[in-house]
Parts: C-alpha cells; structure tokens; sequence
C-alpha cells in the first residue's frame, strides 16, 4: 500500500469510527454528513471522494465491525477442528455456546448498529458471521456426520437464518435477555426441532 492508498484508507476508517461513535447517541436517520465530517475532521468534499451516500458509509462501517468480529473470535479453530475428530457422532452437535458466546457478546456490545441492520436489512451482515463460523465449524462437523455437501448448504442456511430471527427478536426487544438465555432459547427450538425427526 503507497502512502496515498494508506492516506485513502486511514480516513475512511476515521469516518467509519465516527459515524458509530454518533451512533451511540443518535439515530441514524437523524445524522448528517455534516456531522460525520465533523467528528471525523474531514471536510464535505472528502466524505463525497469516499462515498455516494450515508448508505455507503453504513455498509463499510458494518463490514468494519465484522471484521473486527472476525479477528476477535476468541475460539481456536484448530482445537475445535481437533475436537470433532476424537468425538462420536452420539457425543458431537453442530450448534454449541462456544461459538454461539463470542457472537452473541459481540452483538451485544455493538447492538445499536445491529438494531440498525434490522430496518435496514439489505446491509444485514450477521449472515457474513455465520458464514465464517461454517467455513471453521459447521462444515467439518457434518463431515464427520457424512452429510453430503451439496445438503449441508441447505442445513446451515437453516441454521443461520432461525439463529438470526432469534438475534434480531432479541436485539428488539433491547437485549432484554442475557446471552446465557437467548443461547438457551436456540438450544431450545433445535431440540424441539430433532425431536420431530
């Protein structure tokens, strides 16, 4: 990266930080490219060299967050990966709280800007996150239960999608619930789930 690339990056993530700073304490609906500019110290002309709208910024600030999620996901792949190998089918499920922590605290710990991905769906990248966690987790376990591949995308997605109506319901609802409960309610509707089979 030459120092102009670094000098382009650098401010968008300035603007990125500040828009969920305003965030914290203002609807997005409600803030102004002025304000942005403002927070990050930049001026109109640079917000408009990066972006076309606040949408824009939104989604980068979004894709940010994730990243940071994905840098941050305290479970070491190798370990688990290790683990599914020693475990018989009988002792191994596809969906457990070691995962489902770091996600949910993450979640928490940035819930307005989730609250916002919700009005906001086309910007939704909780799917993202869970891809990531298929790639490490989900697809070596159904391995190992020898789901064919081509069946394993429709299961995750089935997996993905009702673990994120059950996140979105809860960040509607403010978090009301702990994580310890909210992963309770999703161990809860998989059980009653298996048990039709």
């Amino acid at each position: 990266m030459n120092k102009s690339e670094s000098k382009y990056y650098n401010t968008a993530v300035v603007m990125d930080e500040a828009l969920l700073l305003i965030l914290e304490y203002k609807d997005y609906e409600f803030i102004t490219v002025k304000e942005i500019c403002q927070k990050a110290g930049v001026n109109r002309s640079t917000f408009y060299l990066h972006y076309e709208s606040m949408n824009d910024l939104l989604e980068e600030a979004i894709e940010m967050i994730n990243q940071e999620f994905y840098s941050t996901f305290n479970v070491n792949p190798t370990f688990i990966q290790e683990n599914i190998k020693n475990k018989n089918k009988d002792n191994l499920i596809l969906i457990t709280s070691e995962y489902l922590t770091p996600y949910l605290k993450f979640v928490y710990e940035h819930k307005k800007l989730f609250k916002l991905t919700i009005s906001k769906s086309y910007l939704l990248k909780s799917v993202d996150a869970f891809s990531f966690m298929n790639e490490k987790y989900f697809a070596p376990i159904m391995g190992v239960f020898g789901i064919e591949k081509d069946i394993q995308t429709y299961m995750i997605k089935y997996y993905i999608n009702g673990i994120i109506a059950i996140v979105n319901e809860w960040l509607k609802n403010d978090c009301d619930k702990s994580i310890e409960e909210i992963i309770d309610i999703i161990f809860k509707c998989i059980r009653a789930e298996q048990s039709k089979v």
